[in-house]
């Protein structure tokens, strides 16, 4: 399949490309996705031209701009100081009786082959997974969750596989990326864009797994910065086939030399005039970045589905050991230092699991806008895991720091999730840069949306949207078009925007299961409290900074410290004994 913006004519065949091949057998047929933008900042810089003109008279106000279509995503309205409410509320419940009936059937077996087959650590020793393993999950459908039954897969919503991607998630996160590598953006472009015949080639046997597909994204000199990419297509004279000359790395394959996930195999691939026949473009020729776009957002959620998956299964170990080791005459889970962090680890599986399954059920319900929270949901839940997996070996101590316990191989395979399918640095401004747009909301309230046992809760979320949405306007005045070159500030933006749509979803979780009488109501009430309470704190701080001509001086310093050590190639300041 061939997806991005494409020459014609054989006098325009420089044009810049990224290749993802569907790799089948011995033979890779290729699959390229053509790029001549920056992936993310100049993507953003489109939005801000389209939506936020910005002037200087002597009122200092914004131009806004008139929009055709009101945006319903709760992410972008908070930057507008503005509360959208039917992405978020109520908490979504979209499976019908027999799609819940039919996941409830899968999850037994799942949950039971990871827990008796599958090997975590000696797929991490092999650098592979075991073969028996491998046909065991082909046998149960697990390379095709969600292509069409008619086409040999199981069909799944992408509820129901969050839903079996945070089981797999809670025991191998090596499994979760050969799984996940393969259907949630290898194959996902021809799921979602591909015509008949196309899903009718290729998806019955990459859903069976005889097939394993790639989404080839980097190569040796450019990462985020897709701008740079030397990968070419050149269309026949003919207009029959195109021809890839190029390279990627870090892709599925051969394995290299990793820190962590190891049994998810990674190789190079390289493109020697490679004839491509021009029928595999996905979609219309020209639209190709929309496509890789929408493949990477698209299956980011079910990364925040694995990860809640991976942090319940640690924070079980952490219980565990604190439940059953005495020191100083007394059970460790009764000290507050224990407590404090059992507390702080729940909390962030909660939010995590409950922005994956607000997610998945957006997407269930149709929704076409959930860019900058799949974005949010891959930063927070990448850092959540990590945090929550260190702390549980800090409170297993030494035990927790032997290989046996299984900790340090989660770790490394942690490690990773901050770096793949957009570096969180470059995804914050992602966040940042695309939700930047004038707009000034007041009187924002959230009374009658959740629950009145949460209206305290609910105000503080609205008085942090407001105020966000004012700095925002206050940002855009000052800065205009440049603030895409004030990243010190662009940080902090992004991390307020992660904590807002975090209060939002933990509210409309906590509401659904009080208004439901659910036996966990009044402990998701407390968590909810919890974490509205220090967010809002955060927030404010974040708010602070921004407006603080102080700040202007801290950035100038990081600036300084930066230049000083990079220019010094390490280290500026002398060793404090001369030597």
């Amino acid at each position: 399949m061939l997806l991005r913006k494409v020459s014609q004519s054989s006098s325009l065949c420089g044009t810049v490309l990224r290749m993802p091949p569907v790799m089948s057998g011995g033979q890779r047929q290729a699959v390229a996705a053509m790029q001549n933008k920056r992936l993310y900042a100049s993507q953003a810089q489109a939005v801000l031209e389209k939506q936020a003109a910005v002037g200087s008279d002597a009122a200092s106000k914004v131009e806004k701009t008139t929009v055709a279509a009101e945006s319903k995503s709760f992410a972008v309205n908070i930057f507008k100081g503005q509360i959208a409410t039917p992405q978020v509320f109520p908490y979504p419940s979209v499976m019908n009786e027999e799609q819940e009936q039919f996941l409830r059937e899968l999850v037994g077996p799942v949950s039971k082959f990871f827990e008796e087959v599958n090997d975590p650590a000696k797929n991490d020793v092999l650098e592979k997974v075991e073969d028996h393993t491998m046909q065991g999950l082909k046998e149960m459908g697990a390379f095709g969750l969600q292509v069409p039954a008619d086409l040999g897969g199981l069909g799944l919503t992408n509820t129901q596989y969050a839903r079996l991607v945070e089981i797999v998630g809670s025991h191998d996160l090596g499994v979760g990326i050969t799984l996940g590598a393969h259907q949630s953006i290898g194959f996902k472009g021809i799921l979602l864009f591909g015509n008949p015949a196309q899903k009718e080639k290729y998806l019955p046997k990459l859903a069976s797994g005889e097939n394993i597909a790639a989404f080839c994204l980097t190569e040796p000199a450019s990462g985020s910065d897709a701008a740079s990419i030397k990968t070419t297509a050149v269309q026949s004279p003919c207009g029959k086939y195109f021809t890839l000359n190029g390279g990627k790395i870090w892709i599925s394959g051969p394995p290299e030399k990793k820190m962590g996930i190891k049994a998810s195999n990674t190789a190079e691939v390289y493109f020697d005039n490679v004839r491509i026949p021009a029928d595999c473009v996905l979609g219309e020729v020209g639209g190709g970045f929309k496509v890789a776009m929408n493949i990477l957002n698209n299956g980011r959620f079910g990364m925040a589905a694995a990860l809640s998956g991976t942090m319940k299964g640690v924070i079980t170990k952490a219980v565990d050991h604190a439940a059953n080791r005495t020191q100083f005459g007394n059970k460790i889970h009764n000290y507050g230092a224990i407590q404090e962090k059992v507390a702080r680890m729940s909390m962030l599986q909660y939010v995590t699991e409950s922005m994956a399954y607000m997610l998945s059920g957006n997407m269930d319900s149709g929704a076409s806008e959930f860019q900058i929270e799949a974005a949010i949901s891959k930063i927070f839940a990448s850092e959540a895991a990590w945090t929550v997996t260190d702390e549980c070996i800090q409170i297993m101590g030494g035990m927790g720091f032997m290989k046996d316990t299984g900790l340090e191989r989660v770790m490394r395979d942690l490690r990773i999730f901050r770096i793949f399918e957009g570096t969180n640095d470059i995804l914050r401004l992602f966040v940042a840069l695309n939700g930047f747009q004038a707009g000034l909301g007041s009187g924002l309230t959230l009374q009658g949306t959740v629950h009145p046992e949460l209206a305290q809760s609910g105000e503080l979320t609205a008085k942090a949207i407001e105020q966000f949405g004012a700095v925002i306007e206050d940002l855009l005045i000052k800065h205009g078009k440049k603030i895409i070159d004030e990243q010190f500030l662009l940080k902090r933006v992004a991390d307020c925007a992660i904590d807002l749509y975090a209060m939002i979803v933990v509210l409309s979780r906590a509401s659904r299961s009080l208004s439901q009488g659910h036996v966990s109501a009044q402990h998701e009430k407390i968590l909810c409290e919890t974490w509205c309470l220090e967010a809002h704190a955060r927030i404010m701080q974040e708010i602070k900074t921004l407006r603080s001509s102080e700040s202007r001086q801290l950035f100038k310093n990081l600036r300084a410290i930066s230049t000083a050590v990079v220019d010094n190639g390490g280290v500026f300041a002398p060793h404090p004994l001369g030597f």
